[in-house]
């Protein structure tokens, strides 16, 4: 009787399993349900959505009219010019933050563990509670914690959320207080990993602190710089919670952003179909910058 030789699939197969590929998959799948059950699952289901005009109690079929219908909302513009300003200045203000932090408390030797506790201490604040004692804090009034400060130096007082140029800078101020402690920890934690013996050999040629700092730290940065640099852009594509509680929009709609839009779409006016399609437009527009960002830093991230 001729031997049965193994085919080559089979023998892949075997190979897997013997060095934990079936035990991986097992402990993955309950990751897998969940994520698609909470997160492709809705997405899949607004596609059918967007092409209606519903309240969950009638649906009528109506093509492309949601989205004829927000391209045609005035107000679109000025919510995707107000995403894209509170995105510049968040970039701007925020995302230097964490790092210069990073490295700072990088130099510590004592008190490193207490300076990570006290940068990741704004974290832990619900974010509502945060913004409510932020939107406290933005008192217009001379006794406003802010201007009571400004004061002491013979500045002010800002009318500050009701100030239509002052309104984002003040919003972006509160997300970035709420938000660098996280990214500081990771850079913390990169910073960390980076090997001595560059800072010695940089040392010992004579480079100075930021010498050091531009040539052997932010290279060795540089892939998570980048994801981080991206997961920022998307977030900040996505604000909601700061402007809806700090101004609702105002004033004269300075501060209303997209996602308070398709807010406004489905719970202000009751118009899901509308909202979902706005919904879908901005996922597009933010997978086609991703997919721009990560092909413009791909040479830089490998090299």
């Amino acid at each position: 009787m001729p031997e049965v030789v193994p085919s080559r699939r089979s023998r892949g197969l075997v190979s897997w399993v013997r060095r934990g590929g079936l035990s991986t998959l097992v402990f993955f799948l309950p990751l897998l349900l969940s994520f698609g059950l909470f997160s492709w699952w809705p997405i899949l289901r607004s596609l059918p959505l967007s092409f209606q005009r519903t309240n969950f109690l009638t649906t009528e079929w109506i093509g492309l009219d949601n989205f004829t219908r927000v391209l045609a909302d005035p107000l679109l513009v000025t919510a995707a010019l107000n995403t894209l300003w509170f995105a510049v200045l968040a970039l701007v203000i925020g995302f230097p933050v964490p790092v210069i932090l990073a490295v700072f408390i990088a130099e510590l030797r004592r008190s490193r563990g207490l300076a990570s506790a006290l940068v990741y201490l704004p974290v832990i604040f619900p974010p509502v509670v945060a913004v409510l004692l932020w939107k406290a804090f933005f008192d217009p009034s001379p006794t406003g914690v802010l201007n009571t400060i400004l004061g002491w130096v013979g500045l002010g007082p800002l009318s500050w959320l009701n100030d239509g140029d002052l309104a984002m800078p003040s919003i972006v101020l509160q997300a970035t207080w709420a938000s660098f402690g996280t990214a500081t920890i990771i850079y913390l934690a990169t910073l960390m990993g980076i090997r001595t013996e560059l800072y010695d050999a940089a040392e010992t040629d004579g480079a100075g602190a930021f010498r050091r700092f531009w040539h052997v730290t932010l290279p060795q940065m540089r892939g998570v710089l980048l994801v981080m640099l991206l997961l920022q852009l998307i977030g900040t594509f996505q604000v909601f919670t700061e402007p809806y509680i700090m101004t609702n929009g105002g004033p004269e709609n300075r501060t209303v952003t997209i996602l308070m839009l398709i807010y406004r779409y489905a719970f202000v006016s009751g118009d899901y179909g509308r909202a979902t399609a706005l919904s879908l437009l901005l996922a597009i527009a933010l997978s086609g910058l991703s997919w721009i960002y990560l092909w413009a830093t791909k040479h830089w991230s490998t090299s």
